[in-house]
């Protein structure tokens, strides 16, 4: 018996083999749980579906988080195969590339919009389309960065969605409370993950991160898969509300 034997879930933002989402994902399915998946589009299902069945999901499904229709007809798919479920991970963040390159202060109002948009408000209505399938006991997590709560150069407009995703996480967390649902962040350390590949000078940033973290490493996709695994089950039955730091004591170090 796993530690999530019995528990069923879904993950968004799954995109690859180096995606944090992948490195939940097998934790999850190692401590027993069952699991559903979605993708963007065509492309992306290419990659994910070899990915989701390696892990014997039976529901993969296609999601624009930006379409609330398409959200809902998730969870309501999940509600007629499985009734209710346990947890959802919420791996999604996006923001253009020119709006990471230059200057904060030259962000786009469609480009700060649109990572809001998808990388903030995705979670909240997220939460509502699931709330109706979701248990209670169970858990929401999503993943955040130190840029969140720091100036990080080139991070721009996303460090702002960030902060506005973690304080969303706050605000959810309080009113699900009541509900017997918790609500937490994962705030990882820099991994070399597709969604990363869009930030300027990022092998620069892994190399400062890994000087500068007491444990002289890089944070790995499995470490932040367990402290995922571990917001999501049983084991964390009395914490919502918080960003969990997983990266190798850099932020700690740094102030």
């Amino acid at each position: 018996m796993g530690l999530m034997t019995g528990k069923r879930g879904i993950i968004f933002g799954l995109a690859n083999d180096k995606s944090i989402a992948w490195g939940i994902a097998q934790q999850l399915r190692a401590a027993g749980a069952d699991l559903a998946f979605t993708y963007l589009n065509e492309q992306l299902e290419k990659r994910v579906r070899p990915l989701a069945e390696s892990l014997d999901a039976e529901i993969i499904l296609p999601c624009d988080v930006q379409d609330e229709a398409q959200m809902q007809g998730v969870f309501d798919a999940l509600k007629e195969k499985w009734g209710e479920i346990d947890f959802v991970v919420h791996a999604v963040a996006f923001a253009n590339r020119e709006d990471l390159k230059q200057p904060f202060s030259q962000t786009s109002r469609e480009g700060f919009q649109l990572a809001l948009d998808i990388s903030a408000y995705s979670l909240v209505s997220m939460t509502r389309c699931a709330l109706p399938v979701l248990k209670e006991g169970s858990s929401i997590v999503t993943m955040t960065y130190l840029g969140s709560v720091r100036s990080v150069p080139q991070y721009n407009v996303m460090g702002v969605a960030k902060a506005a995703l973690e304080s969303s996480v706050r605000y959810l967390a309080a009113e699900l409370g009541e509900k017997g649902i918790r609500v937490n962040a994962v705030s990882a350390g820099p991994i070399k993950t597709l969604a990363a590949s869009g930030i300027s000078n990022f092998k620069e940033k892994l190399r400062f991160a890994e000087e500068g973290a007491p444990l002289k490493r890089l944070v790995s996709q499995d470490e932040v898969g367990k402290a995922s695994l571990y917001l999501l089950s049983d084991l964390a039955s009395g914490v919502t509300g918080e960003i969990h730091y997983v990266d190798a004591g850099f932020s700690t170090a740094a102030g």
